[in-house]
């Protein structure tokens, strides 16, 4: 049960990147998808990584996710900080 209600979550998620992006596209409102998916691409690493945990599969997964969501979340904050 806990996979399923993670991989609905990852979909929502992914499903939520392309509608902002798509309507960023169509209409020039909205924010811009470099001013947001660097923490939308954080918040999936880490949702895979806890997909990895539910399914049991190797530490490593589970830590190339929070390796990715850690060089994501910092890349964003240093894009950020430049402002």
């Amino acid at each position: 049960m806990g996979a399923n209600l993670i991989d609905i979550v990852i979909l929502m998620t992914v499903l939520e990147g392309v509608a902002l992006c798509a309507w960023h596209a169509h209409s020039g409102r909205g924010m811009a998808p470099r001013d947001f998916m660097p923490n939308l691409a954080a918040g999936l690493a880490l949702m895979l990584a806890v997909r990895a945990g539910v399914a049991s599969a190797g530490w490593g997964w589970m830590a190339a996710g929070l390796l990715i969501a850690g060089l994501l979340h910092a890349a964003d904050l240093h894009r950020r900080w430049q402002r």
